[in-house]
C-alpha cells in the first residue's frame, strides 16, 4: 500500500476526483477526449455525489492527492429528486444539447439530463447505490476492497438495508471484484448495462 490512506473526501479533492473519473472512465479505461468536454461524464458520475452526498465519499490519497474514491447515495429517489432539483440547473448549463453532438455524446447527455433513469424497482431492497473509480496506480493492493469495506459500514450504520450498482459488462475486471465482495446480479434496466446488488447486515 506503501503511504496510500483511505480518508474522508474533502473539498480540495474535487479536481483530483473528477480526474479519477475521466481515466477511468471508459469501461475502466481512460476517457479523456471521448466527448466534446472531458467534464461531462465526472458531472454526472462524481460531481453530483460530492455536492450533495460528501459524507458518503471516500478517497485514496497517496500523499499528494487522491487517486481514487467511492462515493455513495444512501437514499437513491431521494438523491433523484435532489439532484433534478439542485444539480441539473447547471449541468444544463455547462452541456447544453447540441445538434452537432455524437451519438456517444447524446447518449451520455441523455444520462446526465433524465436521472430518473435510477429510480429502479428494486429499491425498497437497494436504496443505496454507489461508484467506485481507482487510478492504475491504486489497484491491486487491496484498497478497492477497503474503500468498498468504509462505504459498506458507513450505510450499515444508517440502517441501509441494501445497496446496488450499474456497470459496463465490458469491465469484466470490475465485474470478478464485485462479485468477490458478494454482490449478485440484479434485473438490468438500462440497455447495455449490468447491475449488481448487496443485502447489508442490520445496524449493530
Amino acid at each position: 500500500m506503501g503511504g496510500m490512506q483511505i480518508r474522508p473526501f474533502r473539498p480540495t479533492d474535487r479536481d483530483a476526483c473528477y480526474d479519477v473519473c475521466v481515466r477511468t472512465g471508459l469501461a475502466g479505461g481512460d476517457a479523456t477526449g471521448a466527448y466534446s468536454d472531458d467534464s461531462l461524464t465526472p458531472d454526472i458520475f462524481c460531481g453530483p455525489y460530492l455536492e450533495l452526498e460528501p459524507d458518503l465519499a471516500f478517497v485514496i490519497d497517496d500523499g499528494e492527492r487522491a487517486v481514487g474514491y467511492v462515493l455513495g447515495a444512501h437514499d437513491t429517489a431521494d438523491f433523484v429528486a435532489r439532484y433534478r432539483a439542485q444539480w441539473l440547473p447547471g449541468f444544463e448549463r455547462r452541456h447544453p444539447l447540441r445538434d452537432d453532438a455524437s451519438a456517444d455524446e447524446r447518449e451520455m447527455l441523455d444520462l446526465g439530463y433524465r436521472p430518473e433513469r435510477m429510480l429502479t424497482r428494486d429499491l425498497e431492497e437497494y436504496p443505496a447505490h454507489l461508484h467506485i473509480d481507482l487510478l492504475p496506480s491504486a489497484q491491486g493492493h487491496g484498497l478497492g476492497r477497503a474503500l468498498m469495506t468504509t462505504l459498506l459500514e458507513a450505510l450499515t450504520r444508517r440502517g441501509i438495508p441494501g445497496v446496488h450498482l450499474e456497470m459496463d459488462p465490458a469491465n469484466t475486471g470490475a465485474l470478478r471484484f464485485y462479485e468477490k465482495l458478494g454482490f449478485t446480479r440484479l434485473e438490468a434496466e438500462e440497455p447495455d448495462s449490468l447491475r449488481m446488488g448487496l443485502r447489508l447486515p442490520a445496524a449493530p
